[in-house]
């Protein structure tokens, strides 16, 4: 098993940044890809951004491309996501997930975590 506990979300201003953290525990050797998803209420959840094991990979969604970045440190089992330039349409709970190999933007990950609401708004 491989539990994930993400933090670091919170309310900022449009145009603002915040980075998200996302630590792993467990299995962790088990776990190739890592990713961060999106749900706003009454929608399906949506792919954000994902990563390799090495780091060497990264794959995001056209929404976000060009102002978040994904990134891991395997020494301390955590993947990051920096959001800047925030929008109000970026608000919703954010969730990290992890698998052991497979498709990158799909949803069938094997491991979630708990979510963190980001709530962009002035």
């Amino acid at each position: 098993q491989v539990q994930l506990v993400e933090s670091g979300g919170g309310l900022v201003q449009p145009g603002g940044s915040l980075r998200l953290s996302c630590a792993a525990s467990g299995r962790t050797f088990s776990i190739l890809v890592m990713g961060w998803f999106r749900q706003t209420p009454g929608k399906e959840r949506e792919f954000v951004a994902a990563i390799n094991r090495s780091g060497g990979t990264t794959v995001y969604a056209d929404s976000v491309k060009g102002r978040f970045t994904i990134s891991r440190d395997n020494a301390k089992n955590t993947v990051y996501l920096q959001m800047n330039s925030l929008k109000p349409e970026d608000t919703a709970v954010y969730y990290c997930a992890a698998k052991p190999s497979g498709d990158y933007y799909t949803k069938d990950y094997n491991y979630w975590g708990q979510g963190t609401q980001v709530t962009v708004s002035s």
